[in-house]
Parts: C-alpha cells; sequence; structure tokens
C-alpha cells in the first residue's frame, strides 16, 4: 500500500516502512506524527485506489521523528560579465528524517473511489459545454453598388 501525501509545502509518495527527507519539522527524536494531509491512497497492484477532493476523508499516515539533520553545504556562485564581480557563499538547510509507521484509511466519512469520481467530473463537464454553447455569430455581407 502506498500513499500521496503532503508534509510542509511538498508532496510525497510513502510505503510503509518508507524514510523520508523532509523540511525542518518542530519536534523531537522519537515522537510520533500524524500526518492527515493524504491526498491518494492505492495498493501496490492499483486494484483499490482512493482519490481525494482534496483530501481523502478519514485517512492519515502515521510517522516517527527519526533525526533532525542537516543537509550537504550548497554553494551559490555570483557572476557578473566584464565586470570583475565574483560572490561565492553557501549554506546548510535543516531537514528531519520520518519513518512511516502505517498508512490508514479508517475512520471519518467513506472515501470515495476514483471510478465515481471521475465519472462525476465527466458528466460535470458535459454538462457545462452543452449549456454554454452559443448561436453562430451572423457574418455581414459588404454590398457593393
Amino acid at each position: 500500500m502506498f500513499a500521496v501525501v503532503k508534509i510542509g509545502a511538498k508532496q510525497f509518495k510513502v510505503r510503509e516502512k518508507d524514510e523520508i527527507l523532509v523540511e525542518k519539522l518542530d519536534l523531537k527524536e522519537g515522537e510520533n506524527i500524524k500526518i492527515k494531509d493524504v491526498y491518494l491512497v492505492a495498493e501496490d497492484d492499483a486494484s483499490v485506489m482512493k482519490l481525494g477532493m482534496p483530501y481523502v476523508a478519514g485517512a492519515h499516515v502515521e510517522c516517527q521523528v527519526m533525526s533532525q539533520e542537516r543537509s550537504e553545504k550548497m554553494k551559490v556562485f555570483k557572476f557578473h560579465a566584464k565586470k570583475r564581480y565574483q560572490k561565492t557563499y553557501g549554506h546548510r538547510t535543516f531537514s528531519t528524517m520520518l519513518k512511516v509507521l502505517k498508512i490508514s484509511t479508517v475512520g471519518g466519512k467513506k472515501a470515495s473511489t476514483v471510478e465515481n469520481d471521475v465519472a462525476e467530473v465527466a458528466s460535470e463537464e458535459v454538462e457545462e459545454k452543452a449549456a454554454t454553447k452559443k448561436a453562430p455569430a451572423k457574418k455581414k455581407v459588404a454590398k457593393s453598388e
């Protein structure tokens, strides 16, 4: 089973027992976190797939904080051609290592399936197109005398 979750400003595809490196979270090592921003939950063979609009109702992913780290140093080099301007600096971003413990879809309302949602969206689009069709514009013919 896998899920697509939103952590910080990024989305991650996660499976149980995966370790992911995310932007810094204000948590201590060993603490558990429950992520409720789940966009998709599916089996590995895609036989069962639950898609949220925008989130899957009642789904959550439980993670444990493994460590708080700093990434490798990123070097930034600025350069202006023909002006003798060169500047180098670097920085290291803080990050958090998470281990996925469990992916759960229990609780809350029943999550919708992909087939039902796609059929509903397609029927709405067809209805909108039919309602917004305009009559063809009349052509003006120039009279020549």
